[in-house]
């Protein structure tokens, strides 16, 4: 134990207080989650494209490689169930003030969620041991739930999460007055004025997720020297899905970017640093210290035009934020930095994707390219989702439902600063199983074996993983 300790003594010696450590472990839990998440959604689609693929053109190598992104699937599935079930105890545990007093006006939404997880679950388990069992075009019919699912969760996650932004659904004066809630429509909390803005942007942040991740696995495998056909179906398929949902993410980002300014003006005011009430140029770098703003290097009114189409515009800048409800100014600008950068290099990259497809047909292979570009893109995309949660979550403080319920007035009142050591054991086991897990499937994958996961079919009887090539199973197939 006493590594752990070492690990999680500077954790702990800066959670000085409950409210710290609380706040420790929902960032640890949400950051852990949100990757699986994404994966979860999305990768169902990219092996559906894959399946059908296989399907259409009796392609083996397509086949057998939608059969194994199934099997890797059902490992980050299990382990996202684990940690979403962590997840959402600690919204109960650490947050009584929420949950206790708007339970009944966001309830709804994380009850479909369950629904929707359930199902995904089911039609998951379905489509693995389906390989044997299930007519072609059915097994590949079950992938279209499991991607549904994904998507309904999504929506279900972001209706609490908008919800918290921008609440809704109860009276909200009489709540600001008498602290008791009336008035509850849960299907006006659901669809919050901050839900459509928030799915539209992430639901293509878990495919470019998804996409540019599993792309960035196969290529390792291909600078490795696995350049197989398999492989090269690996890269392009979900490289594609990442390019195209690239653009579709930096043009929501724009819209989203417009609400926050119009619904959360603090939060906005922290992402552009600006500082006085007013016409509102483009930041470029720039930090806040001792309360000023420091090395800040701005367009003049193009912040204003871009949000009004008037570059004398009037934004509201920090001046007009009260001290106690001003975000961590720097947490949020540098986050939002990240985000914008990243996403901005991956859009370049998926630029050059399609530019080059467009001039000879064929997707970039080249080793230079696969090494520094595809191999980047998946921790480019997991680290501008981190970047851009942090910049929604750290953006709305102090408040956890903006404008009605401060975090410290949520919190829970009992001890939980010594269950964040727990909590980080907890996720460290959970990450190096799943890595365990993956290696050892991929390990023999490459060895030329099949191997079962807690939810997939037995190992295969031929080399071909199960597949049937022969005349009579290409016909089936077709």
């Amino acid at each position: 134990m006493l590594p752990v300790a070492a690990l999680t003594a500077p954790v702990l010696a800066a959670a000085e207080t409950d409210l710290l450590a609380a706040r420790w472990m929902m960032a640890l839990s949400l950051g852990f989650h949100i990757v699986l998440a994404c994966l979860g959604v999305a990768l169902p689609t990219i092996i559906w494209i894959v399946h059908r693929r296989g399907l259409r053109n009796a392609d083996h190598d397509a086949l057998l490689l939608a059969r194994r992104l199934g099997k890797v699937a059902a490992v980050l599935f299990a382990v996202g169930a684990v940690s979403g079930t962590v997840l959402s105890f600690l919204m109960g545990l650490l947050w009584p003030g929420l949950m206790g007093d708007f339970g009944d006006v966001i309830g709804l939404a994380f009850a479909f969620e369950g629904i929707f997880f359930f199902l995904e679950a089911i039609f998951l388990g379905i489509y693995l041991y389906g390989w044997k069992g299930l007519p072609a075009r059915i097994h590949l019919a079950t992938l279209i739930p499991i991607g549904l699912s994904g998507v309904f969760g999504t929506l279900c996650i972001l209706a609490v999460n908008g919800w918290m932004n921008t609440p809704a659904g109860f009276d909200i004066d009489t709540y600001l007055a008498t602290g008791e809630v009336t008035d509850v429509d849960p299907w006006a909390a659901f669809f919050n004025e901050s839900l459509w803005p928030q799915f539209a942007h992430m639901l293509p942040a878990t495919y470019v997720v998804a996409g540019f991740g599993t792309a960035s696995i196969f290529a390792i495998g291909w600078l490795r020297g696995r350049r197989d056909r398999l492989h090269r179906l690996g890269i392009v398929i979900p490289l594609v899905v990442g390019c195209i949902a690239i653009p579709i993410q930096v043009i929501t980002g724009d819209i989203v970017a417009r609400h926050v300014a119009d619904t959360q003006p603090a939060k906005f005011a922290a992402m552009e640093i600006h500082e006085e009430t007013g016409p509102a140029g483009l930041a470029l770098f720039g930090f806040e210290s001792g309360g000023e703003i420091r090395a800040k290097v701005e367009i003049p009114g193009l912040t204003s035009l871009i949000l009004d189409f008037d570059p004398d515009a009037t934004v509201t800048g920090l001046d007009a934020i009260p001290d106690d409800e001003t975000p961590p100014v720097n947490v949020v600008r540098f986050s939002f930095q990240l985000m914008i950068g990243l996403g901005v290099a991956m859009l370049a990259a998926a630029a050059w994707v399609g530019w080059r497809w467009w001039r000879t047909r064929e997707i970039p292979l080249g080793d230079g390219f696969v090494r520094w570009v595809v191999v980047a893109l998946g921790p480019a995309s997991v680290l501008a989702v981190w970047a851009g949660w942090t910049t929604t979550e750290v953006g709305r403080q102090p408040w956890i439902a903006n404008g009605v319920l401060r975090v410290s007035d949520a919190v829970t009142d009992n001890t939980v600063a010594p269950f964040l050591a727990g909590l980080i054991v907890v996720y460290v086991g959970l990450g190096a199983s799943a890595w365990f897990v993956l290696r050892r499937l991929a390990a023999r994958w490459n060895a030329g074996e099949e191997v079962a996961t807690p939810y997939g079919p037995r190992p295969a009887a031929t080399p071909a993983g199960d597949v049937d090539t022969s005349p009579a199973g290409r016909e089936r197939v077709r």
